[in-house]
């Protein structure tokens, strides 16, 4: 019995721009290379997956996940190909297929893993994807997050135990699933906490594909049964590890890829009974709404990741939350509710009792605090030119405040200060602090830093004239990796997947 066309591999298909004919045979020669000379596809059965929705047997899912990957340059998983499980192959689940449902995130976890891995082995960094809208993922999560995950969420379980037939344990990439003590899960966590310290110092493109790594490592570890404590301690790693994979992947420009981590990184949370993480996940995919200028999404993502983080939230997490929030009220132009906001999150901030926050809130410092803030009347500036002064004086209680170990950061503040100078009719200063910028930009792999500069740098134009900036912005285009050629325009289509 089928479903109807199955609208995403179609969508697929179209971009990959094969003919059935030719995806019939790549998908015989795929899987003889993987081990199954059996198979024989056909052009009428390759017409049948996609007009009348059939669901091809193992192990064509994985074969055909494995040829769109190569073929578009980015992640495309089984499900993203439209076959979640018996009886849903061609059908549209809401806003692409979230939840994930329960039992199924460790499956997820490691196959989307194991797929950036064999992009990564290949060279192949493309963003042929386009984003989930934000108000589509906040409808689709919004009640799922305020719930408590089942018993079969939370277990970890095999493939066959969540459900998942389609999914052999090829598929999940890994040694055979065997138990961990918490010895394993302390060297887990400490290998988070590496992570976490390079990317603040060094940006996230270099270290990207070990984070990957480990994650798919720990997808591996979820899929056996362990003592619910040792089990809460592993989702709480692959939540970490999720995070800081998204971020990485932010922070190189693999956009939909990232949104992708985000939210395996809050189904991960979840399962592991932390909603401040969960909402905290979600926050980051709002961040990046935000940067690519997609603000008004962010805020509905910033709904559904304060009302997700729950009351068991501490105040300073609620305040770096309200500190997003108010960046996406900035770029709109929304002076009132921004600084409301703000003053929101610095009473947050201030009435922090002392608690030890979570390994993944100890970035977030009063250094930070003033960052955010700077961002935001920095952004705010460019509708209401008057609020660079206090961008101005943000910025500057950053910069004092920021230890060892957060370059990338303090770029973003000296960014953010000569952005702030130049609106506020300073060049002199601007120059100062732009050049500063320019002194470690280049040790660093972020692309954001680049887009800041050359939001910076748009600025400079204005000052040309100036013998000074006349050299800075020559400095600037030499800093500036070279532009990459336009994609095709079969990768830019937009598709209905993450």
């Amino acid at each position: 019995m089928t479903k109807g066309p199955n609208a995403r591999l179609a969508d697929l298909f179209g971009l990959a721009g094969w003919s059935k004919g030719e995806l019939a045979r790549l998908v015989n020669r795929q899987a003889a290379a993987m081990g199954h000379p059996q198979l024989a596809t056909d052009t009428s059965r390759v017409r049948r997956w996609i007009d009348t929705g059939e669901t091809p047997r193992d192990p064509v899912p994985k074969v055909l996940a494995a040829l769109f990957t190569e073929r578009l340059g980015r992640v495309v998983t089984i499900e993203d190909l439209g076959f979640s499980g018996p009886g849903q192959a061609g059908t549209r689940q809401s806003a692409e297929g979230l939840p994930l449902p329960p039992g199924q995130v460790a499956a997820v976890l490691t196959e989307f893993t194991g797929m950036d891995l064999m992009l990564n082995r290949r060279g192949l960094v493309g963003a042929g994807a386009a984003l989930a809208a934000g108000s589509a993922l906040s409808s689709a999560m919004h009640d799922w997050l305020r719930t408590e995950a089942g018993p079969a969420a939370g277990s970890g379980g095999s493939a066959s135990a969540a459900g998942l037939p389609h999914l052999d344990q090829a598929a999940f990439d890994r040694y055979e699933a065997a138990p961990v003590g918490a010895e394993e899960i302390d060297a887990l966590e400490r290998s988070v906490e590496v992570f976490r310290a390079w990317d603040a110092a060094r940006g996230g493109g270099l270290q990207r594909k070990a984070v990957v790594g480990q994650l798919n490592e720990v997808g591996g570890m979820l899929a056996y049964r362990h003592p619910e404590v040792l089990q809460k301690r592993l989702w709480g790693v692959a939540a970490n590890l999720s995070v800081l994979a998204g971020w990485m992947s932010h922070d190189v420009g693999m956009e939909p890829t990232a949104q992708k981590y985000f939210v395996i990184a809050a189904h991960a949370a979840r399962e592991g009974g932390d909603r401040p993480r969960a909402g905290e996940a979600l926050s980051r995919a709002a961040r990046q709404m935000v940067h690519l200028g997609r603000p008004d999404e962010a805020l509905d993502l910033m709904k559904l990741a304060r009302s997700g983080a729950g009351e068991q939230a501490l105040p300073r997490t609620r305040a770096m939350l309200h500190t997003i929030e108010a960046w996406a009220q900035a770029s709109m132009g929304r002076g009132q509710a921004m600084r409301r906001t703000l003053g929101q999150a610095e009473e947050l901030f201030a009435g922090d009792r002392g608690e030890d926050p979570p390994t993944w809130m100890q970035m977030f410092d009063e250094a930070d605090l003033h960052g955010m803030q700077a961002l935001a009347f920095r952004t705010l500036a460019e509708h209401e030119p008057a609020a660079a002064k206090t961008a101005e004086k943000h910025a500057r209680r950053a910069l004092a405040l920021r230890g060892g170990g957060h370059q990338r950061s303090q770029i973003f503040d000296y960014i953010s200060m000569a952005s702030a100078c130049f609106i506020g009719d300073d060049p002199e200063q601007a120059d100062r602090y732009a050049r500063l910028a320019l002194l470690t930009i280049n040790e660093n792999s972020s692309h954001r830093t680049w887009d800041r500069l050359r939001e910076m740098y748009r600025l400079t134009g204005h000052y040309a004239g100036f013998p000074k900036i006349k050299d800075l912005r020559a400095e600037i285009q030499e800093a500036l990796p070279r532009a990459p050629k336009p994609a095709r325009a079969r990768d830019v289509k937009g598709i209905r997947s993450i």
